[in-house]
């Protein structure tokens, strides 16, 4: 239990100084996140796991907070200061905003959205939507404990994209009535993407488990041996190089894009891949550094 604590304290602490730095503003300091999520999703999950009997319950506890969700957020009617009284799905009228407003205030919310040339504050790794969220997890922990049975290669490989199947559809039926919405991390999204991303996961483990084609595998095992590491360092670059100012109107991060990749494609889409590409390969660099000198970063 203390372990599983103090490595969602770390996480959640990482995440805490990447949206302050480098200012620090307390008064304005994002509380949720990305890695905040990832902290609270591991922090849940692992209790689950640990305490609960078997995948079984493990299962309904997932399906049980699909459901909760969307009972939630499709039948709670939230109260607005124009005085409209209702359970909507608007990005700003939901219950999920209005309790993060609540609890957290718009002060320590996220302020990139904009709707009608104004930052508004909406919170995509909000409170709420935690709950599903955790369903996400529990897929994972699933999947690995469907992984470790002792059937055959092909029957791993059959489970996988048969439940990978069901999922998507599952996902698509609810469409109509719980929108797949990343944003809103609807129960439709969580059942999507969960079935896409165990196709995906046999289409992988059959090529590289099954027929053994490894090789190419390298750049993903030395992202995966230090994750956190790399996605914290990856935004760390990202915001100090928007933080150093060139120019009056440019940061080093733009002025970097327009004076070196936009001159060399002649379509900005190209360009601002081209940039992704290249910013992918040097955090990959970093992360490789590590990775040669046997240091894995464990929270």
């Amino acid at each position: 239990m203390f372990k599983i604590l103090k490595r969602t304290l770390i996480i959640f602490g990482l995440g805490l100084f990447l949206y302050g730095f480098p200012y620090f503003d307390l008064a304005h300091q994002r509380i949720p996140g990305v890695l905040q999520r990832i902290a609270l999703v591991y922090f849940f999950c692992s209790l689950i796991f640990v305490y609960t009997k078997g995948w079984r319950s493990q299962f309904w506890i997932a399906i049980g907070l699909l459901i909760l969700y969307w009972f939630l957020m499709t039948f709670v009617p939230v109260p607005w200061s124009d005085g409209t009284v209702s359970a909507n799905l608007d990005m700003l009228k939901n219950l999920g905003t209005w309790l993060d407003k609540v609890i957290l205030s718009e002060n320590h919310m996220y302020h990139g959205e904009v709707v009608n040339g104004t930052s508004v504050a909406f919170d995509p790794e909000g409170i709420l939507s935690t709950l599903p969220s955790i369903a996400t997890g529990l897929s994972g922990v699933l999947t690995g404990i469907w992984l470790k049975t002792q059937r055959t290669d092909y029957e791993k490989l059959t489970g996988m994209f048969a439940i990978g199947t069901i999922l998507i559809a599952l996902g698509l039926i609810w469409n109509p009535i719980f929108p797949i919405n990343k944003k809103l991390w609807t129960s439709s999204y969580v059942l999507y993407m969960a079935g896409i991303a165990l196709v995906f996961l046999g289409i992988v483990y059959w090529i590289v488990d099954v027929l053994g084609h490894k090789r190419w595998t390298k750049p993903f095992v030395v992202f995966g041996t230090n994750a956190i590491f790399a996605y914290f360092i990856s935004e760390l670059v990202a915001i100090t190089m928007f933080s150093i100012p060139v120019n009056e109107k440019q940061s080093l991060f733009n002025w970097v894009y327009a004076s070196i990749f936009e001159p060399l494609f002649a379509s900005p889409y190209n360009a601002s891949l081209a940039f992704a590409i290249v910013f992918v390969i040097f955090i990959l660099g970093l992360t490789w550094i590590l990775y040669w000198r046997k240091i894995f970063i464990r929270a």
